[in-house]
């Protein structure tokens, strides 16, 4: 028990470091909002991606190799991969949803350069 908690703060502690470093930079509540759109972008939707995926390739590991021989394991199997598809399902409407946001609050400030024909004058 005490190793468990012991890594679960280890791995929080490493998550915060960011957070504490950054924060004598944000003076107004564009960069509030900048800050918290860049952490979820960046930070949050990337790792959830990551279980997603492993819970789904864990998913389709135990349904098509463990499960060969067993419809209990297969089942379960078939159940993970479900779950891993709901959550890339949901990470990607979060990621459409906050860049959504981005736009039309305008908190991106970052300028995009377009590709010119500066060749065809």
């Amino acid at each position: 028990m005490k190793k468990a908690l012991a890594l679960t703060s280890g791995i929080l502690a490493s998550f915060a470091v960011p957070f504490v470093s950054s924060a004598q930079t944000i003076t107004n509540i564009t960069g509030v909002g900048n800050f918290v759109i860049n952490t979820i972008n960046n930070v949050l939707v990337p790792v959830i991606f990551a279980v997603a995926f492993i819970v789904f390739v864990w998913g389709a590991f135990e349904a098509f190799i463990l499960g060969a021989n067993s419809e209990e394991v297969k089942e379960k199997g078939k159940n993970l991969m479900l779950w891993g598809l709901i959550g890339f399902f949901v990470m990607v409407s979060v990621w459409g949803l906050v860049n959504i946001l981005t736009g039309s609050v305008s908190l991106n400030q970052t300028q995009t350069n377009l590709p010119g024909a500066s060749g065809l004058r």
